[in-house]
């Protein structure tokens, strides 16, 4: 069966991101070598700064990654949204894949994990950024091929804002417990700059992760699919109109 253009420019762009999912669980390979050599696990252990920035700033050339791959695979703004958190997740769940298969890491899908360090530190369930991940490649999905060849297609603000809260929201599940822990020495102020950044590391060293909140992430979640199933809702009504037209 011959494969459409978008369909050929989603396998290349999965070839893509699933190399950079390798070349991030290298990365972390190498690190963790050096700093847990018995096996990650929480309390954290102090880095050096530099170190710290270095991670900082290799986190904002992935996603300059992703968004030049993006960029690329399309033309249009929405497509390249689309594409983006098409490579995005393709990419965060192929970490998470070549981490065990070349270190047998996690060792289950509840398995803690530092997820981002911008602009704070998220932490959360190994299963909780695959959910993530999946629902991006459906959202995804559905904006590539659902649309109308012969009507403009925009999200609209309604889809739009319940994309940006789902996403705010989910991003406080990942965030909370680390964000509150570290307010119980530092201000918000220090924590975003990074100013007392030795004393921040050494204060985090203590921090172990209880409770992830899950009807929060839930929330997040379900916020997503009601943008998707608003998108699928609205692109039906378009395709009716459409074929009404023409008939």
């Amino acid at each position: 069966m011959k494969l459409t253009s978008t369909a050929r420019t989603l396998l290349l762009v999965a070839l893509f991101a699933i190399a950079m999912g390798y070349l991030e669980s290298a990365v972390v390979i190498y690190i963790r070598a050096i700093y847990y050599p018995e096996g990650f696990a929480f309390p954290m252990k102090i880095i050096s700064q530099q170190l710290m920035i270095t991670e900082f700033w290799r986190e904002v050339a992935t996603i300059i990654m992703l968004l030049g791959i993006a960029l690329i695979a399309a033309k249009t703004p929405i497509a390249r949204f689309a594409f983006f958190i098409y490579a995005f997740a393709i990419w965060d769940i192929f970490y998470y894949v070549f981490l065990y298969l070349l270190i047998g890491w996690p060792q289950s899908l509840l398995t803690w994990d530092v997820l981002f360090f911008i602009p704070t530190t998220w932490i959360g369930p190994v299963i909780a950024p695959v959910i993530n991940s999946f629902t991006m490649i459906g959202l995804a999905l559905v904006i590539l091929f659902t649309r109308p060849s012969k009507t403009p297609f925009k999200l609209g603000w309604f889809v739009w804002t319940l994309l940006i809260e789902g996403s705010v929201i989910i991003i406080i599940s990942y965030t909370h417990e680390y964000f509150s822990f570290m307010l119980l020495r530092f201000s918000f102020g220090q924590i975003i700059s990074s100013s007392n950044a030795p004393e921040q590391l050494q204060y985090a060293t203590s921090y172990i992760p209880q409770h992830f909140p899950w009807f929060v992430f839930m929330l997040g979640q379900m916020i997503h699919l009601l943008a998707i199933g608003f998108i699928l809702k609205r692109v039906r009504k378009a395709f009716a109109v459409v074929n009404g037209v023409n008939s």
